[in-house]
């Protein structure tokens, strides 16, 4: 977790200076005041979706070093189209045939590879007695 993090910071850093030799940042004024709601909004909205952002990856590696990275991946791909819902929900968007679509293949691949990690479990089987560890009332029986 923590080379992830150096590395979500070496990238953070490294965009911040492109964005300062290309002069990006003088921008961010203009688009703020030309921004709907106020300018306080976007600074604020900018901000959180950046420590969103780096808190996603965050998590996506910490589901590979904990799970899989194929789980991450499927997380991944269920994330586009509920991203796309919400944007159809919250931002009043259309929601179009290929929204649809990404959302019909998304779901699934994700129940198909909950199916696939059931049907895997239930075919392995039980422990032979030879690798069990002796239970303690089974210790408590020979004393």
């Amino acid at each position: 977790m923590e080379f992830q993090m150096v590395m979500c910071l070496f990238a953070t850093g490294f965009c911040t200076v492109g964005m300062l030799i290309n002069n990006d940042f003088k921008v961010i004024p203009r688009e703020a005041r030309e921004y709907e709601i106020r300018k306080t909004k976007y600074y604020i909205i900018a901000i959180c979706t950046a420590v969103t952002m780096q808190c996603f990856f965050l998590g996506v590696t910490g589901v590979i070093f904990c799970a899989s990275s194929l789980l991450s991946g499927i997380i991944i791909t269920v994330l586009l189209p509920v991203t796309e819902v919400l944007a159809v929900i919250f931002y009043k968007e259309k929601f179009q045939a290929e929204k649809g679509v990404a959302l019909a293949l998304s779901l699934w691949g994700f129940v198909s590879y909950f199916y696939g990690e059931i049907k895997q479990t239930k075919k392995k089987k039980p422990p032979t007695p030879e690798t069990e560890m002796p239970s303690i009332s089974n210790n408590l029986q020979t004393v």
